[in-house]
Parts: structure tokens; C-alpha cells; sequence
């Protein structure tokens, strides 16, 4: 028998019906192992852009793995673009998009071509909502995304149209204990997030053990009570089988993959570039900055588009593809990540799993998942990123060689390890749900 859709904003008494019940609906107890709904609203709602964000990896990844260990007990569901309804996708439609989407990914073309759009377009009508069925046996509701987590009312919604218990992952707490890094209603949404995570989740995962202290002090209702999980984040392997087309450079350079907002420190990067440049000349090495122009970033903007010194040095390449990326990455002589705060660091990681050395902020999330292999400086100070830097120009120099052997030693989490995590805490929220 169906439930109707949920529409968004507008699902009268939602909220006091499940505030007596924070933390998700009780399981049916039938015996049988629960059924897991996958929400994938922020893959849908992004399908126009054409380059992903970290969060669209994982979520991508989620519906991946997923799908190869729970099989028909997996289902997926979004708050649809189309209306803003929620309801369940049809299984096969969103296999398909989800190849489209990684073929998107990997493609060196990032236009926005009217092809590209009609063919996402057909993905989104094929995965138009469906009705909700009642729920015969244990379901968990997992949301991997920030999506919708700022309105209370339609999370508790979903998980009384589903009879799920709510199962999340935490990405970082940034907006709350960073206010000054993000947009002006950054921190008031975020915190809107933080209590319907509060409120609904039996099951808390974190990107990493920093993000989860970090969010601690935010819930009114602690983490008592909630099963709990730390995962890093995996690697997929780069893609050798098509070349990239992005021009590499033919002196040394150095890589920053990340969003140019002002909690990633561009600012510091583009300083010592000038000086390298006013010291070297054309001997200097160049920096490609990979990733697209965000917010409150006005300075950083005027030394991009004004600096007539760091021309020709500093290329804003904006977004790539994944294979363009790799391409760039296996002959660079480090990524650097100066960045001031971070949930992970995904791009630490992913150069560490390549064997590209990292010089990078330091950070509690950075030394959590980088452990020994890169070289840390505070994100302040200057003058040892500019003697850094000017070390690992040299391709063969003591500190790159140094980190190249430590990297020897780093081990790569991988996607395979990450979901047996994943998988162990939803057994236990399962488990959990029983005694309800």
C-alpha cells in the first residue's frame, strides 16, 4: 500500500508527531534484515553542473558500493528538482544515471552543451518520484549530503512517510566554529542542519574523528544513545585508459585543488608566487589553481585578474575533469593545501594515493589522514610555505625525496575498508532499532 509524496514545507503536524521519538521511527519487528533507502537529492539536484564537489563524490560513491553489497535490500529516494517532491527512484533509471554521471565526470568536456542538458533532463524525468511503500520489515534512511538537513520539519517528514530510522554522515562543522569563512546565512543554516541531525539520527558517521569532536558540543541531545562511526574516505584509482587534453606545464609546478573561498588561504599562495616570480623570473615555477571561483574572496579575485607580475605563473584553470586532474597531478612537484579549516581533505588523500607529495595546513583533519607522510606548516606562517616550496621545486631535493619515502610507508584507505565501516554501523543501528 503507498503513502503519498511528501511535498517539502508543507507536511502539517510532521514535526510534533516525531519530536516525542528523536532519533527515527521504531522497527516493525518481523526477523528480517532491513531494507537500507539511500537519499540522493544532492546528486539530482546537481546534475546540471559539470564538475562534481567532494560531497558529490561520496554521495556518487555511496549509491556505488551500496548497490554492489546490499542489492534489492537498497533503495533510493530524493527530494525530486521537479516540484521539490520526495519519493523512491526506480533502481534501474538511477543505474543509469549514475553511469552517465561518472562518464560526465571523467569526460574532458565540462560545457554546459544542450546535448549534455536534454540527456540530463531524461535521467531527471526517468527518475520522476514515486510513492513510498509501507515498510514490512527494518529500514534505515541514510542521507550523506547536507541537502535538505536545514528544514526539521521535512526530515522528520521523511522518516515518518519512510518508518525509517535516520543514519548520516557528518562531512564538518566549519560554517558553526568558522562563521567568518562562509556566506552570511552560512552559519544559521548550518546550525538548522545540526539539529535535525540532533533531533532524528541513530546513527552518526563522520569523515573523520576531528569533524566528530568538533560537532559534539553543538547537540543539545549528545552522542549518547546514537551508534557512532569514524571512516576516511577511499581512493578510486586514476583512469589510465584516455590521455587528458589540459596543456601540462613545462617547468616545475605545484597544484591547489580547492574552491577559491577565503578558508582555503589562496591569499598566502598567491603572495609567494610573487615573490618567486620577482626572485626567479621565468625560472619560477608555476601554480595551477584547479576549482571554481566561490565566495567573500574580492582580494584574491583582484590578484588574479590584476597581478600583471604573477602572469603567465599562476593559472586559474577552474574546473576539470577527473582525468584532466590526475593528468596534472602525476607530474607536479606537490599539492599544497594551505587551507585555515577542513571536515577531511580529500585532496591530500587523493595525492598521497597517487604518490605526489603534499605539502599542506597544519590541521587536526590534515595530520588525521596524511598521519606521517606530508609536510605540515602552519597556515600563517609565510615564510617556511615560500622555503618549502623553493625546496620542492627541485624534483630531486632532500625534503621531496625525505616525503616521497615517507609516502612509501602511508597507508591508502580504500573505498573497500571505508564501506565495511559503514556497513558495521548500519548493522548496529539495525540491531539497535530492534529493542525500540
Amino acid at each position: 500500500m503507498a503513502i503519498l509524496l511528501l511535498k517539502p514545507f508543507k507536511v502539517p503536524g510532521v514535526g510534533l508527531a516525531l519530536r516525542s521519538k528523536p532519533r527515527g521511527a521504531p522497527f516493525i519487528r518481523s526477523g528480517q534484515p532491513a531494507e537500507v533507502v539511500l537519499d540522493l537529492s544532492r546528486l539530482l539536484w546537481r546534475s546540471f553542473y559539470a564538475a562534481p564537489t567532494g560531497i558529490d563524490r561520496v554521495e556518487y560513491v555511496f549509491a556505488r558500493e551500496l548497490l554492489a553489497r546490499l542489492g534489492d535490500l537498497l533503495h533510493f529516494s530524493a527530494v525530486h528538482p521537479a516540484g521539490g517532491f520526495y519519493g523512491r527512484l526506480d533502481r534501474d533509471a538511477v543505474r543509469r544515471f549514475l553511469d552517465f554521471t561518472a562518464e560526465r565526470w571523467r569526460s574532458s568536456d565540462t560545457t554546459d552543451g544542450r546535448s549534455r542538458k536534454g540527456a540530463v533532463v531524461r535521467h531527471l524525468i526517468a527518475m520522476r518520484p514515486r510513492p513510498v511503500p509501507r515498510a514490512t520489515r527494518p529500514r534505515l534512511y541514510v542521507q550523506v549530503s547536507p541537502h535538505h538537513l536545514d528544514d526539521h520539519e521535512q526530515v522528520g517528514g521523511i522518516l515518518r512517510c519512510e518508518g525509517a530510522r535516520f543514519v548520516t554522515l557528518i562531512h564538518d562543522v566549519i560554517p558553526i566554529t568558522h562563521p567568518e569563512f562562509v556566506r552570511p546565512q552560512g552559519a544559521e543554516e548550518h546550525a538548522r542542519r545540526v539539529h535535525a541531525i540532533d533531533s532524528f539520527a541513530a546513527g552518526i558517521l563522520g569523515n573523520s574523528q576531528a569533524t566528530l569532536d568538533a560537532l559534539t558540543p553543538h547537540l543539545a541531545h549528545g552522542l549518547a544513545g546514537r551508534q557512532l562511526a569514524v571512516a576516511h574516505f577511499g581512493a578510486d584509482p586514476p583512469d589510465p585508459s584516455h590521455a587528458s587534453d589540459f596543456p601540462i606545464p613545462s617547468r616545475p609546478y605545484f597544484l591547489y585543488l580547492a574552491t577559491i573561498e577565503p578558508r582555503k588561504n589562496h591569499q598566502l599562495l598567491l603572495h609567494i608566487w610573487r615573490r618567486l616570480v620577482e626572485r626567479y623570473g621565468d625560472a619560477a615555477p608555476m601554480l595551477v589553481l584547479i576549482g571554481k571561483r566561490g565566495w567573500e574572496n574580492e582580494n584574491v579575485i583582484d590578484i588574479l585578474e590584476r597581478c600583471h607580475v604573477t602572469r603567465g605563473h599562476v593559472v586559474e584553470a577552474g574546473q576539470l575533469s577527473d582525468r584532466q586532474i590526475a593528468a596534472l597531478m602525476a607530474g607536479a612537484r606537490a599539492m599544497l593545501m594551505p587551507s585555515f579549516a577542513e571536515g577531511f581533505g580529500m585532496p591530500v588523500m587523493e595525492a598521497l594515493s597517487a604518490g605526489v607529495p603534499v605539502i599542506c595546513s597544519d590541521i587536526p583533519p590534515h595530520r588525521e589522514v596524511g598521519g606521517d607522510a606530508p609536510d605540515y606548516i602552519d597556515p600563517l606562517d609565510g615564510a617556511a610555505w615560500l622555503r618549502a616550496i623553493d625546496a620542492y621545486t627541485v624534483a630531486d631535493s632532500a625534503p621531496r625525496a625525505a616525503q616521497i619515502d615517507r609516502i612509501g610507508q602511508w597507508l591508502a584507505p580504500t573505498w573497500p575498508a571505508y564501506f565495511d565501516i559503514v556497513m558495521d554501523l548500519l548493522d548496529r543501528v539495525a540491531a539497535d532499532g530492534g529493542d525500540d
